[in-house]
């Protein structure tokens, strides 16, 4: 792949457009993150939760190894651990041990999970429409969609597994 070299000009980092597209990244995920919470709080959900939620619902089978959620959602074995407990502890998730492997577990969604998420998917989406994917032409949420994936592939290879 190859890496932009950087000039005289850029070095400065004033007018970087590394810096700047880095920057735009976390400005963007930031105002979104502010925009999504008060659709979640309303379902009594935080972020880190619907994520989660989120995840397995997209997931074949509605379930992940917990190592590999953890993985996907940027948590630690024990961050995971007691992320699921609380959306267990809700009747959102359940843990089923591996039948081949003691030491595996998975968290699967429950039915009352699918009906929170059927229920907030819609104003969600609305709002990711609103202030995200709406503000772009189809082609350019493509192109979106494509350059986010190569530098995930980059920075968090241990997302791609059941990710899209």
């Amino acid at each position: 792949m190859p890496t932009a070299q950087p000039t005289t000009e850029t070095t400065t980092g004033r007018d970087d457009p590394r810096l700047t597209a880095v920057g735009l990244l976390f400005e963007v995920a930031n105002a979104m993150e502010r925009r999504l919470a008060p659709d979640l709080a309303a379902a009594g959900l935080a972020g880190s939760e619907f994520e989660v939620l989120i995840r397995l619902g997209r997931t074949e089978g509605a379930s992940l190894r917990m190592a590999d959620l953890a993985r996907q959602a940027g948590l630690s074995a024990s961050g995971a651990t007691r992320l699921v407990d609380r959306l267990q502890a809700r009747g959102l998730v359940e843990r089923r041990a591996c039948e081949s492997d003691g030491r595996v577990s998975y968290a699967v969604l429950t039915d009352a999970a699918r009906g929170v998420v059927a229920e907030v998917l819609p104003v969600h989406v609305a709002t990711i429409e609103r202030w995200y994917t709406g503000v772009l032409a189809p082609e350019q949420l493509e192109q979106l969609n494509d350059a986010l994936r190569a530098v995930r592939a980059e920075v968090h290879p241990d997302a791609e597994q059941g990710a899209s």
